[in-house]
Formats: C-alpha cells, sequence, structure tokens
C-alpha cells in the first residue's frame, strides 16, 4: 500500500478535525478523498504529510512513518496543498528554480513541457497572477520531478475548464508510469472522471469507501425530459429506482437513483426535443445511502 492510515484522528482542541480514520490507498491508483469542504480532507494531507501532529493513530506513507520518516516521504512525494504559499516579488520560474534546488535539480526540460500543456506564463511575477496562475505553477511544482506519490488537495480550483481537461491528462499519465495519485475535492463528477476508488469523509469520519463505478450506481440524478406533446407521466412512474415524478406541459421531471438507461430507453419511445441532467448532489448522496453513519457528529 502506498498509503496505509491506522485510527488516525486529530482534535484542535476541542474541535474536530478527523477521527478514527482507516484507510488504505494501493499503489499506482487514482484515489479520490471526497467531502464537503470542512469534512476534513485538507487535516487529513496535512497529516500524512506530517505538517501537523496526529492526536491518535498512525499515518505509514510509502512503507515509512509518517513522522519518523518525513523527510523521506517529503522527497519521493509532489504535494499540492490547499493554502500553497509562493514568493509573490519572484516570477513563476524563479518560485519554480527556487523549488527544484531544494529537491537537487529537477529536469527543466519537462518544466517547459508543464506549463506549456497548463498555458502557465513563467516570466511574471507571481503578485501578478490570478489564483488559476498560481494554481497552475502549484501544479508544475507538485509534478515536476515525477514523484512516486502525488498527493493534490483540491487541485483544479480556479482552472478554467479548458486547464482542468489538460489536469486530468496529466493524471492519467501519471498513474500509467506507475505513480499513485491522491486527490481530495469536494466535486463528485471530478472524482467520477479520474479516480478508481473514492474514499467519502462527512463530519471527520470515514463513512465509505467505494469503487467509481459503485458510487455512480448510487448517484442521485435530477433528470428534465422535454418532449414535443404532453409528457408521459404514466410512462415513467413505474421504471425501477425513479422517483418524484412530475410532469407540466411537456416537460417531465424525476429523480433517478442508479443507471440512466432505463429513463433513455423509455424516452426513445416517445420524441424528444430536450434532455436536462443535474449533477448529483454530495449531500444528498450522503443522506440517501450513509444517512445515518453519516450523521455521528464528533
Amino acid at each position: 500500500m502506498t498509503i496505509q492510515t491506522e485510527g488516525l484522528t486529530k482534535y484542535y482542541g476541542k474541535a474536530r478535525g478527523i477521527i478514527d480514520v482507516n484507510l488504505s490507498v494501493r499503489e499506482g491508483e487514482v484515489f479520490g478523498f471526497l467531502g464537503p469542504n470542512g469534512a476534513g480532507k485538507t487535516t487529513m494531507i496535512r497529516l500524512l504529510m506530517d505538517y501537523i501532529r496526529p492526536t491518535g493513530g498512525r499515518a505509514i506513507v510509502l512503507g515509512m512513518d509518517s513522522h519518523a520518516d518525513a523527510l523521506k516521504i517529503h522527497a519521493r512525494t509532489g504535494i499540492l496543498p490547499g493554502d500553497l504559499a509562493l514568493y509573490p516579488k519572484l516570477t513563476g520560474e524563479e518560485n519554480l528554480r527556487y523549488l527544484a534546488s531544494l529537491r537537487g535539480g529537477v529536469d527543466w526540460v519537462y518544466v517547459r513541457e508543464l506549463a506549456e500543456r497548463l498555458d502557465a506564463d513563467l516570466s511574471r511575477k507571481v503578485k501578478a497572477y490570478s489564483s488559476g496562475n498560481r494554481q497552475k505553477i502549484g501544479l508544475i511544482q507538485a509534478f515536476m520531478h515525477k514523484p512516486e506519490l502525488l498527493i493534490l488537495d483540491e487541485p483544479t480550483n480556479g482552472l478554467d475548464p479548458l486547464i482542468q481537461q489538460e489536469f486530468y491528462a496529466l493524471v492519467r499519465e501519471a498513474t500509467q508510469a506507475g505513480q499513485t495519485v491522491f486527490l481530495s475535492s469536494h466535486n463528485l463528477p471530478e472524482v467520477e472522471r479520474v479516480c478508481d476508488r473514492v474514499g467519502i469523509i462527512r463530519e471527520g469520519k470515514l463513512v465509505a469507501v467505494e469503487e467509481v463505478a459503485a458510487l455512480k450506481a448510487k448517484a442521485l440524478r435530477q433528470i428534465e425530459i422535454v418532449f414535443d406533446g404532453p409528457a408521459p407521466l404514466e410512462a415513467f412512474q413505474q421504471i425501477p429506482g425513479v422517483r418524484d415524478v412530475t410532469a407540466a406541459n411537456s416537460h417531465l421531471r424525476c429523480t433517478i437513483a442508479g443507471p440512466l438507461d432505463p429513463v433513455v430507453k423509455q424516452a426513445a419511445r416517445y420524441t424528444v426535443v430536450n434532455m436536462i441532467s443535474q449533477d448529483p448532489n454530495l449531500e444528498d448522496i450522503f443522506l440517501a445511502f450513509y444517512g445515518r453513519e453519516g450523521n455521528n457528529h464528533a
């Protein structure tokens, strides 16, 4: 296992960080750490990197103790923290060259390649960057030494959609090269797109660990279908997994728990003008499938 935690717990005084987290991340996988803001995702990453010390339990990273072997772990890990700090009076390139020197040097040709792919202007001073451009520098410094493990805290924050696609490609290439990626996010579609497995954290507790396919099967989706005539309400009310079916003139709305295929096939019996699907809501998934366990308060 690349990451393994045993009863990992962190309290900030009386305030909850994370509670009794037992987690294993396999070598070469993309593991998504999914939860609402404030759930404990950043606390988990800080503990793995020994930026803070646990109240209880322990973490093993790359086969080493996260505290006793922190320097060795850092050398083999690329980290994008959620609160990335750069030197504002230095350019993007000067920041990266300084960070590269701390690592004993990196392949600068690869750095240039990353900058081009992420459309990062390394010549400007960091204080002139937007939040998205600072995030690009953060991603470059995480990837530039081709680490065995990448730990990325909300990595697509501030990135425009085209750059997000390039980031997803970088993640795929990393795992193809045998690297492991631990990615925290509150964005369910993002996690579904790039991850092999997902750990769901809510209010500091690890609620479930799922294969992405299983998570998709549990996702609740809101669907609106527009027909060229009156919406066939009764035709959709009896489909397994379909609930809250309503119709108004040519518009039909429903909630789907599980696969979309039966709904699509039923809709295909009629003339469809438009179909709109809303992304599943994280909180709805927690309440529907992990409600009792996930609602325990610290």
